[in-house]
């Protein structure tokens, strides 16, 4: 029988391969799984350094970073936390104060869930270009001024991007927490449309140290001090070990 002059085209290798690590939690009915790739890799915020924004065409001159639409509140409680940290904020520290004051730094949408307020085009809490403290979140800024975490005066969401912790439960009541990044999907229906997506692309891997350090506060606030410290341990003992590159890079 002849070959086929015109084969069927192979499909392409999938791109968007991340190596795991696993290991079951020594105090808890939990196996937790890690995303080694992304957590070993050179990943890092980039706002105010050239971050393209996440709107529908590049904007790193408005220096918006992530915080065009908002955030929404994960429960009661974070909702309640946050406020209480904007109510603490003051003229100087918050640039748009007085409309916050008038108007309420959050809202409620139409599914009745917690979100922060729009203002000009982004969350009301975000100093814009030109302020005296430049251009970023009120809140984290004013943490800093404080000698604070960021993470402990933002909403949840703020500060976990662009890590996910995701659990299920098995019909024995085993746990299985996964640890990885934030990608495109996680967004929804409109992540699709963001020009760009800071883990998708080489520009935000660009630090000098891997991201599980970089993020280490973050981290921990998820998965708490023992795993992230076996985590560590595992990718740090075996030096000889080097995980898949992160596709961001690969792509280059």
């Amino acid at each position: 029988m002849p070959a086929d002059e015109n084969p069927p085209s192979q499909p392409e290798p999938y791109e968007d391969l991340h190596e795991l690590v696993t290991f079951e939690d020594p105090d808890e009915y939990r196996t937790w799984v890690f995303d080694v790739t992304f957590l070993t890799s050179s990943w890092t915020c980039i706002f105010g350094q050239g971050c393209p924004g996440v709107l529908t065409e590049a904007a790193p001159e408005l220096e918006q970073g992530c915080c065009s639409y908002g955030a929404h509140f994960v429960d009661d409680e974070d909702h309640d936390a946050t406020l209480a940290k904007i109510e603490a904020l003051t003229p100087e520290q918050w640039q748009f104060h007085k409309q916050g004051r008038r108007d309420g730094a959050t809202r409620k949408d139409k599914s009745g869930q917690w979100v922060t307020r729009l203002h000009k085009g982004a969350c009301i809490l975000l100093n814009r270009p030109g302020h005296p403290n430049g251009a970023g979140c009120a809140l984290h800024q004013a943490a800093e001024e404080a000698g604070e975490r960021p993470l402990d005066w933002k909403p949840d969401v703020c500060w976990q991007l662009p890590l996910r912790l995701e659990e299920s439960t098995d019909d024995h009541g085993h746990v299985t927490s996964t640890l990885r990044e934030w990608k495109r999907r996680d967004w929804g229906g409109g992540g699709a449309e963001f020009h760009w997506w800071c883990t998708d692309d080489p520009l935000a891997f660009r630090a000098a140290r891997p991201t599980y350090e970089v993020l280490r506060d973050e981290i921990i606030e998820l998965v708490g001090e023992t795993p992230y410290r076996l985590f560590v341990e595992l990718v740090e003992r075996r030096r000889e070990w080097t995980p898949l590159p992160h596709p961001a890079l690969r792509r280059r």
